[in-house]
């Protein structure tokens, strides 16, 4: 067998995008319809990058929230076959019971148990308000979860009720939060997020890592990269002008 026969023959790892949505009634209309828009529109985008990936295949998984949190995904969808299914928006805003479900989900006996491996995945949570329900508790168990800890995390706070302390504490820090005060803005951020999240998670990081770093280590640089990426972003939003005359 020559090696680049080998090369193909062994298997590629994944890498799980996780939506985490706010469902809640403050997010009809426009917000909800801006998130259904923004990704569906971004799939074919996710899929080329996964059938052109050498290093990792990329799946996806959905997690809306309201009252109570439900999957709509059952398990981690392969993004070649992957279709988006539309939310609806009502009920309340229990991010606590996200959290639960999330930290049961991020495991090698459920979401993470693939045999060829895993990279750590990507967590992409949008928000609009306040949480209804004790989501310290579900967010301090979710933050013991070592998949959590490895994760790029990034958040969109939605318009100016959005609790960007809240989304600050979920993603580590406020560098990682962006803020929407717009539909142009919101699918523009969903797009940028959701693409280069999704490419710095599924390759391999060898370069500058030592051989005793630990996996925390080469993904904790992922997200530093990532975080530098979106002080780029945020500079490009700040200098456009025209995304700022339509608010919420």
């Amino acid at each position: 067998m020559s090696l680049s026969d080998f090369a193909e023959s062994v298997p590629r790892k994944t890498m799980t995008l996780f939506f985490i949505i706010d469902t809640s009634g403050s997010m009809s209309g426009d917000k909800i319809g801006a998130v259904n828009s923004a990704i569906e529109e971004i799939l074919p985008e996710l899929r080329d990058m996964s059938d052109t990936n050498a290093d990792a295949k990329i799946k996806i998984a959905v997690l809306e929230f309201s009252s109570g949190a439900e999957w709509i995904t059952s398990s981690p969808i392969e993004a070649e076959t992957f279709s988006w299914t539309f939310l609806n928006a009502g009920g309340v805003t229990d991010l606590g019971d996200a959290c639960m479900k999330l930290n049961e989900k991020l495991s090698k006996n459920e979401f993470m148990k693939e045999t060829s491996g895993s990279f750590a995945p990507a967590l992409f949570l949008m928000s609009d308000g306040e949480p209804t329900d004790n989501y310290q508790k579900g967010l301090e168990l979710l933050k013991q979860n070592n998949w959590f800890k490895k994760a790029i995390k990034v958040a969109v706070a939605i318009g100016e009720d959005a609790n960007k302390d809240v989304l600050t504490e979920f993603t580590g820090t406020s560098e990682a939060v962006l803020e929407a005060y717009n539909v142009a803005l919101l699918k523009k951020m969903i797009k940028f997020v959701s693409i280069r999240a999704s490419q710095l998670a599924s390759k391999s990081c060898n370069v500058g890592v030592s051989g005793n770093s630990g996996g925390a280590s080469v993904v904790g640089n992922k997200q530093d990269d990532f975080i530098d990426e979106l002080e780029d972003f945020k500079t490009e939003i700040d200098d456009s002008d025209s995304d700022k005359d339509v608010e919420w």
